[in-house]
């Protein structure tokens, strides 16, 4: 269960990758509203980290970085809307920053290119 959490985690964070940089699926919310920069940096971190926590490559450290990515995320996005990530639409940043952080004390599981 431990590969099936960090491969559906990995495939929906790189989701959010290919949106913001191949525009596949289209309409992702709040993304005309991104400064083109930042668009470009999230969209890189978001597609490169999710393919590899979805394949099981260097998942300890790519989880610790995109854990502390969406930390950081959650605060200067959504947390200064409101303290509550149900009425900010913070919870997705919350729920993979706390994933990331746990992929990356238990490493990637036994369906992994590189366990660790």
């Amino acid at each position: 269960m431990l590969s099936v959490l960090r491969i559906l985690t990995g495939l929906l964070f790189l989701e959010h990758g290919t949106g913001k940089l191949l525009g596949f699926p289209a309409g992702l919310p709040f993304i005309d509203q991104m400064p083109p920069g930042l668009l470009y940096f999230t969209g890189t971190m978001e597609l490169i980290g999710g393919l590899l926590i979805t394949i099981g490559l260097f998942t300890r450290p790519v989880a610790f970085i995109l854990s502390g990515f969406m930390a950081v995320g959650y605060f200067l996005a959504h947390f200064p809307q409101s303290f509550f990530p149900a009425k900010n639409y913070g919870e997705p940043a919350v729920l993979f920053c706390f994933v990331f952080l746990y992929l990356a004390a238990v490493g990637s599981g036994p369906w992994a290119v590189r366990r660790d």
